[in-house]
């Protein structure tokens, strides 16, 4: 089996084990939110306790890493995320890429907070297709502020090459 062949086994087998431990998807409460701090919220979906984004089922990727101001999600493109000129949709690589970046700056902040994004600038680099195998997108901040966060990703195969590349702005504040 060559590098890249065992690259992509170990990515499915890692997605395959997060995989196994999600809750149905559903969006968890305010109260559920204003429980935890940002990485905690993360870690709660991570473990099945809270349920995973409707968006993540929908174009069928997942969350499989949440640390402080850093996270990972993948997914594996595929023909039902083409666009009519026969390659992946660009809101496939901007869904990936804003969850990243805002699962980023969401993972520093203290209980009680909450975050939007205000900005999304995205670098579309090259195409992705069903033949390209499992991507990540790899989200980390910036700076976070107590009223602006700022983060950076890019989306990466298994060879490590760069498919897109993404900052964001988001507004921080109490949740109410």
């Amino acid at each position: 089996m060559s590098t890249r062949e065992e690259t992509v086994a170990q990515w499915l087998a890692q997605e395959a084990a997060v995989r196994a431990k999600l809750a149905a998807p559903g969006v968890a409460s305010p109260e559920q939110l204003k429980q935890y701090s940002g990485v905690e919220f993360l870690q709660r979906i991570l473990d099945g306790e809270l349920p995973i984004p409707p968006i993540a089922q929908t174009l069928d990727f997942t969350l499989l890493e949440a640390e402080p101001g850093r996270v990972v999600f993948q997914g594996t493109p595929g023909k039902q995320h083409y666009n009519p000129i026969g390659s992946v949709h660009g809101g496939y690589f901007c869904t990936l890429l804003d969850s990243a970046l805002g699962c980023a700056v969401q993972s520093t902040l203290p209980k009680g907070s909450g975050y939007t994004t205000l900005e999304l600038k995205v670098n579309l680099i090259r195409a992705l297709t069903d033949k390209t195998g499992p991507v990540r997108a790899i989200g980390k901040t910036i700076q976070v502020g107590g009223r602006v966060g700022v983060a950076e990703a890019n989306i990466i195969d298994v060879d490590g090459k760069i498919y897109a590349h993404a900052t964001t702005t988001c507004l921080v504040f109490p949740l109410p």
